[in-house]
């Protein structure tokens, strides 16, 4: 398992950390720390402040207050030797689509300064972990956008980093995609990366990340593990179904221990156990069944709740 110099030393240290854009906070007063071997999960609504954290973590914008050190050093003095040892996969491809894929993980390497026989091991594993090998010297330009994302998580990892940085990577993938990036980003933190990610995707967060933070108007509103998040925030079991607000205030009228999340006129209901409230359901249908789901609780569930949706206690 590749190692740190200090195990016990946090990847990334943030403290305070504030972006100001025109007057306007994107960032306001962020605190992250992300401990060595871990995929850390940044969650948040459009416009949250994502992307401007990271942009701040991987040196291409200064904070405007508060520090940020990765690898035990301050981002802003020590720019170069810290990108050194990350790799970052944006939002958008980066790559030269006139050229092979083969060519690209080439001209990346060379960038980072790789000697040459390295850099062709590198490349040669690379194409084999990515399973990108077979069009490896096809033009970009003709590759599907599945390949694509692959080619440029493949870039990012040429210099072999201690950190990665995947920015939403599985936006607008197929679901067999995004299964088979899930797979190779597990074996990635199971050879000992970091990962910070970002995604859209609640169940892609769920799957992979440890821990996660989630973020609205620039700050952070809730941080844990997953399922931990879960269980603070909702009772396990939901029920979800569409209804007005008389029949809820009817169907509900007396229950306890439940939370109740609604959006439009979708019910989500929160409880240990939704049993008892699908019976009341249905004899307020008249025994005429109303389509109505039952499963657990999940992180997309907790994004909604704390990122603003109108959430109550019962």
């Amino acid at each position: 398992m590749q190692k740190t110099p200090n195990d016990t030393q946090p990847i990334i240290e943030a403290r305070g950390v504030t972006k100001t854009f025109d007057g306007i906070e994107a960032v306001s007063g962020l605190n992250l720390t992300v401990p060595p071997g871990i995929c850390f999960g940044l969650l948040g609504p459009n416009g949250a402040g994502k992307t401007t954290t990271l942009r701040m973590l991987y040196g291409v914008s200064e904070p405007s207050q508060g520090q940020i050190k990765i690898f035990g050093m301050d981002v802003g003095r020590n720019t170069r030797a810290v990108r050194a040892r990350l790799g970052v996969t944006l939002q958008d491809n980066v790559m030269m689509e006139n050229m092979s894929s083969r060519d690209n993980l080439f001209i990346h390497g060379r960038h980072h300064l790789i000697g040459e026989a390295l850099l062709a091991q590198r490349v040669a594993e690379l194409l084999e972990f990515l399973e990108i090998g077979a069009d490896a010297d096809k033009k970009v330009l003709k590759l599907s956008g599945g390949f694509k994302r692959r080619l440029s998580i493949a870039m990012s990892l040429i210099n072999a980093p201690e950190l990665l940085i995947l920015d939403e990577p599985t936006t607008g993938l197929d679901p067999a995609v995004r299964h088979a990036l899930w797979s190779k980003i597990r074996g990635l933190k199971g050879d000992g990366k970091t990962i910070l990610l970002t995604t859209h995707y609640m169940d892609e967060a769920e799957r992979l990340c440890d821990q996660v933070m989630i973020i609205n108007g620039g700050k952070a509103i809730r941080q844990g593990a997953p399922r931990q998040l879960i269980e603070d925030e909702l009772y396990p079991n939901a029920l979800e179904f569409d209804c007005s607000s008389e029949e809820e205030q009817r169907l509900l009228e007396g229950a306890s221990e439940l939370v109740k999340l609604r959006t439009g006129t979708r019910l989500m209901v929160f409880a240990k156990d939704t049993e008892q409230i699908l019976t009341r359901l249905q004899k307020l249908d008249g025994g005429n069944r109303r389509a109505a789901i039952q499963r657990p609780a999940n992180l997309e569930d907790v994004f909604l709740a704390v990122t603003g949706t109108h959430l109550e206690d019962g």
